[in-house]
Parts: C-alpha cells; sequence; structure tokens
C-alpha cells in the first residue's frame, strides 16, 4: 500500500508523520510505501529545525528530508492520502476523493493535526505526540484490511 500525507509545506507536519508511520511500520512489519508532500511547498526545502528536535524522541533523523510539491503522479501512485486538516482534504478531494481522509478522520479522533509552523519546540512536541497516536490507529485500521 502506498500511504502520502500531505500538509501545506511539507517541512514540519507531513515530514513528522511520514517518519513516524515509518517507525510504525517496521515494528508491525506492515507492508506501506510512504511519502510526504505539500500543497503550497518550495521544493527542496528541508525539515524545520524544531521538527527536527521534535522527531529526536522518536530517535527518528529528518535531516535528510527535502520538501516536494504535490503532484498528479504522486497522487495517482497514491492507495491511500492522508492529510493534516479538513482543508487540505477538501482541496484534494476533487482529484481523489474515494482516497483522501484527514489522519484523524482515518484514526476515527475528532480534529485537525494543527500546525506549528512558527511556534516553539514544545508545539511541534505536542503536534508529533497526536500525530503518533492517531498513525498507531491508522496503523490498527490498514492491518484489519
Amino acid at each position: 500500500m502506498n500511504v502520502l500525507f500531505i500538509c501545506t509545506g511539507n517541512t514540519c507536519r507531513s515530514p513528522m508523520a511520514a517518519a513516524l508511520f515509518n517507525k510504525i511500520a517496521v515494528e508491525r512489519n506492515l507492508d506501506v510505501r510512504i511519502e510526504s508532500a505539500g500543497l503550497f511547498a518550495n521544493d527542496g526545502d528541508g525539515a524545520s529545525a524544531e521538527a527536527i528536535v521534535a522527531m529526536k524522541k522518536y530517535d527518528i533523523d529528518l535531516l535528510g528530508h527535502h520538501s516536494q510539491t504535490i503532484n498528479a503522479e504522486l497522487i495517482e501512485n497514491s492507495d491511500l492520502i492522508l492529510t493534516m486538516t479538513a482543508a487540505h482534504k477538501m482541496i484534494l478531494d476533487q482529484y481523489a476523493s474515494e482516497k483522501t481522509f484527514t489522519i484523524c478522520e482515518y484514526a476515527e479522533m475528532d480534529g485537525d493535526i494543527p500546525d506549528p509552523y512558527g511556534s516553539d519546540v514544545e508545539e511541534y512536541e505536542k503536534c508529533a505526540e497526536k500525530l503518533f497516536t492517531a498513525l498507531k490507529k491508522c496503523a490498527d485500521k490498514i492491518e484489519k484490511q
């Protein structure tokens, strides 16, 4: 299964989500291919410094991350597209509504994944915690399929 994580700039939430989900997938031996992209990314940007710090708690290194903008090929090659917010989902619904969900929707949780951009490391850590909780539930759902 090909899973694509989407946020706005592909420097904070979606790279953290992809890395965390990869960690979960490896631990559970899930057969998934994981990518991330942004709706309005500057191609080639690195992960934010705060995201890099927040991921250290999970023994994840985001230093090699390079942002990319969503494109038709990424959408077409994805079996499941998970967005951070309902607004992101609404934009993608016109292209792939049958396979696009917010992370919280897919995990059967309320709300969105808040954008920590411009905040301190503590906000990134809170974001990572919410992502990790939701992504474990997403993995549970994928395992049952």
